[in-house]
């Protein structure tokens, strides 16, 4: 629970900066965060969802998986980048998993994450590895989803109604918000004055 009047908005990462990250952890033999945040990059999905992965969902043959969000209720199918199923089977093998129907993010003790768990975490993360963000937190992982979706596109509109189904929003409006575009549009007019 936050303090009232404080800023609670996550921010997201740089995509190079996050994937690095994913990186760093795996070297550091965190591979369970590692994987934890190389999940919620590629996936961008709600915390929620995120802790409710198992094995079987992200090593089957196919490279994807159909939940049912927490939050909506809807259905969403999510397939698995190439390169980052590699990343998914590497910290596999190095946690000697052998229960393939166990949770993918438990503690040493077989407990399950909780999200105030992984927000210390990432707060300790954001130090440990110089990470150029204000607010880092569980929901900065799908913000850094979606702001790469939508910089990788030539297609800005088109970009923001994939995210907008992506994320289930009700309108492309909610979606610029979430991402910070509106934001950031604003602040881009100081850089157009000359002195």
């Amino acid at each position: 629970m936050s303090l009232k009047n404080s800023y609670t908005t996550s921010d997201y990462l740089q995509w190079d900066n996050a994937t690095s990250l994913v990186r760093k952890l795996y070297r550091d033999k965190n591979y369970r965060i590692s994987l934890l945040i190389g999940c919620g990059i590629f996936f961008g999905l709600r915390i929620s969802d995120l802790l409710r992965l198992n094995w079987n969902m992200l090593l089957n043959k196919e490279a994807k998986f159909v939940l049912i969000e927490k939050k909506t209720g809807k259905r969403r199918e999510v397939k698995i980048n190439r390169e980052f199923h590699k990343h998914i089977k590497d910290c596999h093998q190095a946690l000697h998993i052998d229960n393939m129907d166990e949770p993918c993010f438990l503690s040493t003790k077989g407990k399950a994450y909780s999200v105030q768990w992984i927000n210390l975490v990432f707060k300790e993360l954001k130090y440990r590895y110089g990470l150029k963000i204000n607010h880092f937190s569980t929901h900065s992982l799908r913000k850094t989803f979606g702001r790469k979706v939508f910089e990788s596109s030539d297609n800005a509109e088109l970009a923001l109604v994939k995210l907008m189904e992506l994320f289930n929003h009700s309108s492309v409006v909610i979606t610029k918000r979430y991402l910070g575009l509106k934001q950031e549009e604003i602040l881009q007019t100081y850089d157009c004055l000359n002195f």
